[in-house]
């Protein structure tokens, strides 16, 4: 899956069976709500919280793909190309950071 076939599809979910796209402040909540469920997991099956009875059962993959769907959904409805803007943000990251972290004695 690219990214640019990523956004055509949750488009043409949104077109047949989600009516229309929340508006923009909405969806912002959307995925405020949605990484928080995902801090959530995080927190407590990989931090020191203990884990709940009732969230082992969360599924992280779903958790992230809720907040993939709703990226995509805000990059749809604000004109973005996201694959040209991650491309660009890769290309970016990998000329700043090449030797930035093979140097950082925290990571060794």
């Amino acid at each position: 899956m690219d990214i640019k076939n990523a956004q055509k599809d949750v488009d043409n979910w949104i077109k047949e069976h989600g009516v229309r796209y929340f508006n923009e402040l909405t969806n912002m909540a959307q995925l405020t709500e949605e990484v928080g469920e995902v801090a959530r997991i995080i927190a407590r099956r990989y931090g020191e919280q203990s884990e709940k009875e009732s969230d082992k059962d969360k599924d992280l993959g779903e958790e992230l793909s809720d907040v993939m769907f709703v990226v995509l959904c805000l990059a749809n409805q604000t004109g973005i190309d996201l694959q040209e803007a991650f491309d660009k943000k890769m290309e970016k990251k990998t000329k700043r950071d090449h030797n930035r972290h093979h140097n950082n004695e925290k990571l060794k």
